[in-house]
């Protein structure tokens, strides 16, 4: 028997189209077509939850990135210092009915600052500066991942300072947590006229000589006369300022160029004031207050009075 060849099966080819039904669509052309108008493109808003800055840009000059993310923080600040307080601590409540008016009668209790809102009650007029912003930048198998690192400094200008220091991954909220831990860090200092130059008896400058070190800096302040200014580098004298220290001597030494140790040598040189016992007599002779100088005239005119009755 013969058997029959089986035809060969065409192959569809891959590259050939496909045929598609188009369905003739009649455009009316006497209506006026209208126009279109080209979308704008969404710029990144400062302090969204992306990020305060967003995709945080590659900026060389760190004062310029220290701008743009104080812009984005006012606003998430001023909202924070509005929202209803609720204390959660024993000093909080004493604060809240306003059995404690003062940061003085905190210092005298010797009781720690668990609540921003005690700072901001007591000290409103605090201002805020941002000392250092470091950004440290790791490669993974994704990409690229940034750090940051915040140091902060906070003070009334009046004879209280404080600083913190935060990190995490976005810029806004490392630099509100900066900020927080250096309110709950506040100290007071002493100030005074300390100079042999001068005899004014104003609280412009630090009652004597003080040192304060960190790492491989020690920072030494010495009294000057009015008139001098602070002489001192940037980091230093934007400490001194929010401090309340008008006229000083500074001498340092060390790797100065590490910002956050400059800046905690200057700060524990503050603080240091309060460790030097003073007499009544050089109490007198300098001026010397603690704390803001409004507080020690209100406590002296009710001491007065108390005498008095």
């Amino acid at each position: 028997m013969v058997e029959k060849a089986e035809k060969p099966k065409k192959e569809k080819k891959a590259d050939e189209p496909v045929k598609v039904k188009e369905e003739a669509v009649e455009e009316d052309v006497s209506a006026p077509k209208a126009a279109v108008e080209p979308e704008e493109a969404e710029e990144p808003i400062l302090g969204a939850s992306s990020g305060i800055l967003g995709e945080v840009p590659e900026i060389s000059d760190e004062s310029i990135l220290k701008k743009k993310v104080r812009v984005g923080i006012e606003e998430e600040l001023t909202e924070e210092r509005q929202a209803v307080w609720v204390p959660k601590t024993d000093l909080g409540n004493r604060v809240y009915k306003g059995e404690i008016t003062s940061m003085q009668q905190i210092s005298r209790l010797s009781l720690p600052i668990k609540e921003v809102q005690i700072i901001d009650r007591l000290l409103p007029s605090l201002q805020e500066e941002i000392i250092d912003v470091g950004r440290v930048q790791r490669t993974t198998d994704s990409g690229r991942r940034t750090r940051f690192r915040v140091v902060a400094a906070v003070g009334n200008g009046n004879g209280f300072i404080g600083l913190g220091e935060a990190k995490g991954k976005e810029a806004g909220p490392t630099i509100r947590k900066a900020i927080e831990k250096a309110k709950l860090e506040i100290k007071e200092i002493k100030r005074g006229c300390g100079s042999w130059e001068c005899g004014c008896g104003k609280p412009h400058t630090v009652p004597f000589k003080v040192s304060g070190k960190s790492g491989s800096i020690e920072v030494v302040l010495k009294p000057a006369p009015r008139g001098v200014g602070i002489v001192s580098g940037e980091i230093a004298k934007s400490v001194l300022s929010l401090a309340g220290i008008t006229d000083v001597w500074v001498t340092t030494s060390g790797h100065t160029r590490t910002g956050i140790n400059f800046a905690l040598a200057t700060f524990n040189a503050l603080v240091n004031t309060n460790y030097m016992k003073v007499g009544e007599r050089e109490i007198k002779s300098m001026n010397i207050l603690t704390g803001s100088a409004k507080e020690v005239s209100e406590e002296k005119d009710d001491a007065a009075a108390q005498e008095g009755a």
